[in-house]
């Protein structure tokens, strides 16, 4: 057992005994809707590998409207943030 290494959860193969796939895949296989979307599911790289692939995928996006949008949020969840922490805003304003 590695210190450094993190642990493997285990995986079993079942199969029922009269189940026939028919290239559908097992029905017990747990699998989220938009995996196959998605780059950050997978392998476990880490946490800073799991931010690299975000922001890849924020900046390769097709949709445009999304980052718009998403830029938009923060910017009023700052300054909603600003507000509750009585930060004056008037420093960037000139008089």
């Amino acid at each position: 057992m590695g210190i450094l290494k993190s642990r493997k959860n285990k995986k079993f193969s079942y199969t029922p005994r009269y189940y026939d796939d028919k290239g559908e895949g097992s029905p017990f296989e747990i699998k989220h809707k938009f995996d196959e979307y998605r780059k950050t599911v997978g392998d476990n790289k880490g946490l800073k590998g799991k931010f690299v692939d975000a922001l890849d995928d924020l900046k390769n996006n097709q949709d445009k409207g999304v980052n718009k949008r998403l830029f938009i949020i923060i910017a009023v969840l700052l300054l909603v943030f600003l507000f509750i922490i009585e930060f004056d805003l008037s420093i960037f304003f000139s008089k």
